[in-house]
């Protein structure tokens, strides 16, 4: 599975140089406007020599008190991205949850222990030869969709709160697999999805994480199991179908005894009937048809091509 790398943020980074360059500057001016610095001479250079100069220290000091605090102050300044939460403890002892934006820490007394991304996780777990009801071996692969919703719960309750949910997941699959026979696996696996899911979410509600959607991506059966797997398949499909075509059949049969019965109580649609069967063999270009004895005497009858009549002018010739 492909993990997308997090691009580094260096905003605060930024911040931070930009508020020490500020604070230099200031401490500067305010010492150069107290101390001119003579024509010709660096600033850098004589603040750089007052500095190491013992006799200066006095002079200095509150300048370097001032710095030591905006670098502590700086340096209390912490970022989190909008799907970001910091668990901040104090002394070892939880304070608060920090974040989303710019939060201050105060140095030396508060830490952060852990930043959750409380975003919708997918993590991937398999169970490796489970036996089903029936006495089969199979290895499953499936995927977890879940999220944090209680980032105190699942830092402070939990020591890995991402293999706890990984694991419960492997154990439920393994228990559901094991209280059902293959075919129902195979053919009705969104009820082990589910049954999978509600015990899962059971456990990790407690750790402030709901576990979303449980999906199986593979099922994987013994090669000789396959194989007969198959031919069943195959022989069911070709049950279904002479199944199918015998309902087609009796279909047409019931039709063909409808239009049957249409056909007695009506002469004049018989006679239609018989003419289109006629036309359609002429458009077919058949030089020669075979018809019942039946339709062959009706046609002489009433002579409805004009057939005896061009034998009667060919006995006249």
């Amino acid at each position: 599975m492909s993990v997308l790398k997090k691009k580094t943020d260096h905003s605060l980074a930024l911040i931070r140089i930009i508020l020490i360059i500020i604070t230099i500057a200031v401490i500067s001016l305010i010492y150069k406007s107290g101390n001119p610095v003579p024509a010709g001479s660096s600033f850098i250079y004589i603040y750089g020599k007052h500095f190491f100069n013992l006799e200066n220290i006095g002079v200095m000091l509150p300048g370097i008190i001032v710095f030591f605090i905006v670098l502590l102050f700086v340096f209390s300044i912490r970022k989190a991205d909008e799907w970001e939460r910091a668990i901040v403890l104090r002394f070892g002892k939880f304070r608060k949850v920090k974040g989303p934006g710019l939060f201050f820490l105060i140095p030396l007394i508060d830490r952060i222990a852990q930043i959750v991304d409380i975003r919708i996780r997918v993590s991937d777990f398999s169970t490796q030869k489970t036996l089903t009801s029936d006495s089969v071996t199979v290895n499953v692969d499936a995927i977890c969709f879940w999220l944090v919703w209680d980032p105190q719960k699942a830092v402070l309750e939990v020591e890995n709160y991402v293999d706890a949910v990984v694991l419960s997941s492997k154990t439920a699959l393994r228990t559901s697999i094991s209280s059902h026979d293959l075919s129902t696996f195979l053919e009705r696996s969104d009820i082990i999805e589910k049954q999978i899911q509600g015990e899962v979410d059971k456990k990790t509600t407690e750790w402030g994480i709901t576990v979303l959607h449980i999906e199986i991506i593979d099922i994987q059966i013994p090669e000789p199991l396959q194989d007969s797997l198959s031919r069943i398949a195959q022989a069911e499909r070709e049950k279904k179908g002479r199944i199918l075509l015998a309902e087609a059949e009796i279909e047409i049969a019931k039709k063909l005894e409808e239009a049957i019965s249409i056909y007695a109580k009506n002469e004049g649609a018989m006679k239609l009937k018989i003419l289109t069967i006629l036309n359609e063999g002429l458009k077919a270009g058949n030089s020669m048809m075979l018809v019942p004895n039946s339709m062959a005497e009706e046609l002489k009858t009433k002579d409805v091509f004009g057939l005896t009549a061009l034998n009667e002018l060919k006995k006249q010739k």
